[in-house]
């Protein structure tokens, strides 16, 4: 339930501060969803986290917070305004930039519990 609120306020508060076309909001939502997935993946690998917990904090929580139907629909929006190339750089940075925040936070949950 505090996902998609956090959600919200986070996007309006990061795409506030960018003077550009750019959906800064959602991918810093995105981002940050994927890196609090894999710490609290990495920490109930780790038995520090309870499956009870990472179901309702990855599902609840990062489920809500995060938004691929936004991310789909702004890309879309990009590309049909002519802003072809921000819509690819916003497909590619945000799938490795989740990606990798989703590793590293499995990573760090492995190097405080593992």
């Amino acid at each position: 339930m505090a996902g998609a609120p956090l959600r919200y306020l986070t996007d309006r508060a990061v795409q506030s501060r960018h003077d550009s076309v750019f959906p800064w909001g959602t991918f810093t939502v995105n981002v940050t969803g994927s890196l609090v997935l894999g710490l609290l993946t990495g920490a109930t690998a780790a038995g520090a986290a309870g499956s009870r917990l990472q179901l309702l904090l990855g599902t609840g929580l990062c489920g809500a917070l995060t938004t691929y139907s936004t991310f789909s629909y702004e890309t879309l929006r990009l590309a049909g305004a002519g802003a072809r190339g921000y819509a690819a750089v916003n497909v590619v940075a945000s799938v490795a930039a989740g990606l990798g925040a989703a590793f590293a936070g499995a990573a760090l949950a492995h190097a405080v519990w593992g």
